[in-house]
């Protein structure tokens, strides 16, 4: 299969064998998958490595002791940042971190959704404690994270001006010490700060088929700033590294 691996020298789209799933695990044929700024830094030392931890696909094999999901589903995932990513033709996916994939959007449009959705729902939710009434401040709502949170806060949003219950920031810096002395609580996807609450987005199957079930009912949509072919995937990072970007960059893998 074709895979991107990140070497020493930099990256190359390469010929290498196709993973067999493990206990628990599945064979995923990628259609599309997303990528992240600064990524290429974090398995500096297991390379080489396969960039990107963001999917959509369809099941090509499951392993013996796997249920709930079934060769031909469509699926999509956020995977660990700890092992191989999925910028390649076929990921092997822990099981139960597959969820349905969203009918309504395309495969591309389906990578771009785990990564900045999940840290937009833990942000609000899990972290935040959002609850009905409370009004919430999203701090960089154009950006990746922030477009999607304003969607699902979706009449608890702050006027500006106003103390909120809960601030989410995607910023940092300045933007998140001023969020800090104006709002009840606050919770940060940027940089840790005292008075802050700091996470980094983990993957969650239930939350994700949530997100899912949002995008097919038209209340969710993820930005797309680009889209480039498996074998473009060193211009795919040059993108995602440059400013003004509007929403995910996205390799595409095979077609819809």
């Amino acid at each position: 299969m074709r895979a991107v691996r990140l070497h020493d020298t930099g990256l190359v789209v390469e010929e290498i064998e196709v993973p067999v799933p493990r206990e628990g695990e599945a064979l995923v044929r990628v259609h599309a998958a997303a990528i992240t700024r600064d990524e290429l830094t974090w398995p500096e030392d297991r390379l080489p490595a396969i960039p990107s931890y963001e999917l959509s696909g369809v099941i090509a094999q499951v392993a013996d002791d796997v249920h709930g999901v079934a060769v031909g589903d469509d699926v999509f995932a956020l995977t660990p940042f700890d092992r191989d990513g999925v910028a390649a033709e076929y990921a092997v996916v822990a099981a139960a971190l597959l969820a349905p994939r969203p009918q309504r959007l395309t495969h591309v449009e389906s990578a771009a959704l785990p990564m900045t959705g999940l840290s937009a729902w833990q942000g609000l939710f899990e972290y935040g404690n959002l609850r009905d009434g409370e009004r919430v401040t999203v701090v960089g709502a154009t950006g990746g994270v922030g477009h999607l949170a304003v969607q699902l806060a979706r009449g608890q949003l702050a006027e500006e001006g106003d103390r909120s219950d809960l601030a989410l920031d995607t910023v940092g810096g300045d933007s998140l010490l001023s969020v800090i002395e104006s709002a009840g609580r606050v919770v940060s996807i940027a940089e840790e700060a005292e008075g802050a609450t700091y996470f980094v987005v983990e993957p969650n199957r239930a939350q994700l088929a949530e997100l899912g079930r949002r995008a097919d009912a038209g209340e969710l949509a993820p930005a797309i700033d680009s889209v480039f072919p498996l074998e473009e995937a060193e211009a795919a990072f040059v993108r995602v590294a440059e400013r003004g970007k509007q929403g995910k960059v996205v390799l595409r893998v095979a077609d819809d």
